[in-house]
Formats: C-alpha cells, sequence, structure tokens
C-alpha cells in the first residue's frame, strides 16, 4: 500500500522570519542544504536559538557563516545548574557581537525539572538582568511555570525596556494575557497544527496580530502535514497558513504583520551591533 502524498511547501508573495530554532542540531551539509531550502520558500532571516554553555559559541560561529543567520546568547532552564560566573561573562561579552540579537533561550521549565527549581529562578532573574543592562530583548521558555515565571517577570517589569517573546506558547490564557498586558510577543510553532492543541489556538485566538511571531523550534515539533520528520524552517509557510486560519485573516496580511513584529523586537537592535 503506497505512502500518502503530503502537500509541497507553500510559496507565498510575503517574506518570513524564523524567530527560534535550533541550527546547530544539524550536521554541516544538512545546515547548507537547509538554509537553501529555507531561502527558496521565502524564509528571508533565521534566529538561531543558544541553549547551553556548551553551544554559545557554536551558534556564534553559525551567525558569522551565513548572511541569512542570526543568533543570541543565554542559558536554558534544562541547563541552569551549569551556569557559572564564566558562563555569564561569555553571555555579556558577545551579547555586542554583530550577529547577536538577544537573551536566550532563558526561563523556568518545571514539567521535566531537570535543574533545581530555585537555580532554574535565580538562573533565569541574572540573565534578566542581562538583558537590562544591554538593553536587549529576551527570549523566555515556561513550562508548567506559569505562576513564578509571571512573579518574576512582574518584577522586572518596565525595567525590559526592550521586551521579548515568550516562545513556543502553550500555557494557559491568565499567562498569556498577562505577558501582552507587559507588552510582551508571543511565539507560536507547530504545535498549533497538532490536533489535540485547542488549548494553544485559544491563546492564538486572542493574540493581537501585532503581538504574534512565527517560529518551528526546529528540530522539534514538525507541523501537519508533515509530523514525523524532523522539523526546519522551510515549514514555516504552513504554521503561517494555520495561524492565518485562526485569525480569520488572509496569509498576506499575517505574514506581512508578523514580519514587522519581528522587525520591531529583533533587528531594530541590529545598528548597535555594527561598531
Amino acid at each position: 500500500m503506497s505512502k500518502k502524498k503530503r502537500p509541497p511547501v507553500p510559496i507565498f508573495d510575503h517574506p518570513i522570519i524564523e524567530t527560534h530554532c535550533h541550527l546547530d542540531y544539524l550536521e554541516e551539509d544538512q545546515l547548507a542544504q537547509t538554509l537553501d531550502r529555507s531561502s527558496e520558500v521565502g524564509v528571508e532571516r533565521i534566529i538561531t536559538i543558544a541553549v547551553s554553555a556548551e553551544n554559545l559559541a557554536t551558534v556564534r560561529r553559525i551567525t558569522e557563516g551565513d548572511p541569512r543567520v542570526w543568533g543570541t546568547q543565554g542559558i536554558h532552564p534544562h541547563e541552569a545548574e551549569s551556569y557559572t560566573e564564566a558562563v555569564e561573562n561569555e553571555i555579556r561579552e558577545h551579547l555586542s557581537d554583530k550577529r547577536i540579537l538577544a537573551v536566550g533561550e532563558i526561563g523556568l521549565d518545571y514539567y521535566y525539572d531537570h535543574a533545581d527549581r530555585q537555580v532554574q529562578r535565580e538562573v533565569f532573574e541574572k540573565q534578566l538582568q542581562i538583558a537590562c543592562d544591554k538593553q536587549l530583548p529576551v527570549v523566555i521558555h515556561t513550562r508548567d511555570a506559569d505562576e513564578d515565571t509571571r512573579d518574576i517577570l512582574a518584577n522586572f517589569g518596565s525595567r525590559l525596556e526592550a521586551g521579548g517573546v515568550i516562545h513556543s506558547f502553550t500555557a494557559g490564557l491568565p499567562l498569556a494575557e498577562f505577558c501582552l498586558e507587559q507588552g510582551f510577543c508571543l511565539g507560536f510553532n507547530g504545535i498549533a497544527t497538532f490536533k489535540q492543541a485547542d488549548n494553544v489556538r485559544e491563546v492564538v485566538a486572542m493574540t493581537p496580530k501585532e503581538k504574534i511571531l512565527l517560529e518551528t523550534d526546529a528540530p522539534y515539533l514538525t507541523p501537519v502535514p508533515y509530523r514525523g520528520r524532523p522539523n526546519a524552517p522551510y515549514y514555516l509557510p504552513f504554521i503561517a497558513e494555520r495561524i492565518a486560519d485562526i485569525k480569520g485573516c488572509s496569509i498576506d496580511v499575517l505574514l506581512q504583520q508578523a514580519y514587522q513584529n519581528s522587525i520591531t523586537l529583533f533587528f531594530r537592535f541590529e545598528h548597535n551591533q555594527e561598531t
């Protein structure tokens, strides 16, 4: 019995910015192919995200190797116990690099509890302070930690002048409403296409288009109709289609707004890093 043929990736008139993926998880030959395939379907810029002391330098190297790629510097909550003064100094030093745009991926994860929760909170706060000091946006991961995430962000308040994004948003409406009130964007990915993700689609529906960012979190969370395969930025058009459908707007309107949101949050700071 032959396998059902999957539809081709749609190509739209407006460019797309991939705001969250992990290109360092690819082999060198895969990286070049992935970047080219992404360009072919309209993905104009890609932000690859740092998560650990081990990949801070790798992310920087990837951003230096291709003009389509930018990056971040930060320690994921899973890796919070590896955060040291030396790691913090490395993050601070390289946030002024030409291709580095934000502090991230930082936050709290109480679902897996790979690191002690108190340590996670302390490391999250330290990196939020770095973002305040450097006046850069933050890329935040939060899972099963809504109350502590809210409390910590509330404590920082207006000090986070450059704003940020709660990436791969899967939390409840109360945290979504709080984050939006605080000026944060919400990042949505392939989860919005999953059959059982009505909770995420509910948040998408209530999020103003002016606060939506598109991402894949590749190589994870591959959208329908390519679930089961490794994810990649070139699947972003499927995510964009689903978000536009949920918002009840045309794909052109959604893509134009998401692109502008990405530029406003991340790329307005490029000029600060030209020196």
